[in-house]
């Protein structure tokens, strides 16, 4: 089928309108007529995640970050987003982002199942659309109160991770002042999502990309944080997607990349 028709019935799910104004989804490299077999399916348009798709023989690559944010002066073997772009171009496959109106639509939804977080809402509100509110986050009940510590161990193992990172007072007692039972949560980097959590009255923030002072400081205003990684609140992307893709377009060939954290824990 064609690479248009395959781009149109996911905007349908997940329209570009949807996106936040700074963001830049889309077909962003490629030709929409061309003919689709094989998609790959990553997070970024890495080096790497490339030449897994060319190996793949893709004809399209679907990524959750946009390769291009901003302008480009230059598309030449110098830059490392020009021999990207170009790699892309050479092995003749398109490539689409679908980045915030997937997090809105797509990437919330996940991760409140991940966590099975109860009676939830949006975190933060972006539209309203026939009395709908869609946005970026949840927050929720946990299935059953528990500690941090015990939070932040089920935290590493619904997301599938080796290890996260909890800021918080260490509590051993389970008493019913020690204990979750409200939790915020947004994938990817979820710094701005301090301020709607305090105002959703949550107890805990589960996000990545949080620095050591914004922690602290949420920490002073009675949040704790258990930062799970950019990458690590993420990748479910990429086996969502599959099986998305899967299930709309039983005639195409559908691989993934390869699950790898991009740093390395050292202990």
């Amino acid at each position: 089928m064609r690479c248009d028709d395959i781009l149109k019935k996911l905007e349908e799910e997940y329209p570009l309108n949807c996106a936040e104004e700074w963001d830049n989804p889309g077909l962003l490299a490629g030709r929409r007529n061309r003919e689709v077999h094989r998609v790959f399916i990553a997070l970024d348009a890495t080096e790497e995640t490339i030449r897994e798709a060319i190996d793949a023989e893709a004809d399209l690559m679907i990524t959750h970050h946009p390769l291009l944010f901003h302008s480009i002066r230059e598309v030449s073997d110098d830059t490392f987003t020009g021999r990207r772009i170009l790699a892309l171009i050479e092995h003749e496959i398109s490539y689409y982002a679908m980045h915030t109106n997937f997090d809105v639509l797509g990437m919330s939804y996940i991760n409140e199942k991940q966590l099975d977080l109860q009676d939830t809402r949006v975190l933060d509100a972006t539209r309203e659309s026939d009395g709908i509110v869609e946005g970026i986050g949840r927050v929720g009940f946990l299935a059953e109160p528990m500690t941090l510590e015990d939070l932040a161990e089920y935290v590493r193992t619904c997301f599938g991770l080796d290890a996260v990172r909890c800021y918080g007072p260490a509590h051993t007692e389970r008493s019913e002042e020690t204990l979750v039972s409200r939790v915020a949560v947004c994938g990817g980097s979820g710094k701005s999502m301090i301020g709607p959590a305090l105002e959703e009255k949550a107890q805990v923030l589960v996000t990545g990309d949080i620095d050591y002072h914004t922690a602290i400081d949420a920490l002073a205003q009675g949040l704790c944080i258990i930062d799970a990684g950019h990458y690590g609140t993420e990748y479910v992307f990429i086996s969502y997607m599959k099986k998305k893709l899967e299930k709309l377009f039983p005639d195409l060939v559908v691989t993934g990349a390869k699950i790898r954290q991009p740093y390395q824990v050292i202990s």
